[in-house]
């Protein structure tokens, strides 16, 4: 299997990239204190950043898991994503309400991109 993982430790990887297709753990915001569109805004500055690491960018998403701890701030959290995606290239994607690992979170995004053609 032809598998590459970057920025390992003995838990997990954030990134892995197998057969054209880099999948991202799911990220948190930084700094906690940040509202909804804030830790949002966040998060999607670290998924470029990892998606970039990888060799790929937010142009060639295929999917998107996102959790919220609460619907109430739901739309906070799609002004940040809707200013963030590609127009006209949004990837499939899931949005549920769940209680993440530390309570000051407020949203956690997962998302899987392709690798552009060579």
């Amino acid at each position: 299997m032809n598998v590459t993982y970057q920025d390992s430790n003995a838990r997990m990887s954030q990134v892995a990239v197998h057969n054209g297709t880099v999948y991202l753990a799911g990220q948190v915001p930084s700094d906690a204190s940040a509202d909804m569109r804030g830790q949002t805004e966040q998060v999607l500055v670290r998924i470029d950043q990892l998606l970039a690491q990888a060799g790929t960018s937010k142009e060639h998403l295929l999917s998107a898991q996102i959790w919220v701890t609460s619907m109430a701030e739901f739309d906070q959290m799609n002004a940040a994503w809707d200013a963030w995606v590609v127009p006209g290239r949004p990837p499939v994607r899931a949005a549920v309400e769940a209680k993440l690992a530390k309570p000051e979170w407020k949203v956690e995004i997962m998302v899987i991109a392709a690798l552009p053609e060579a």
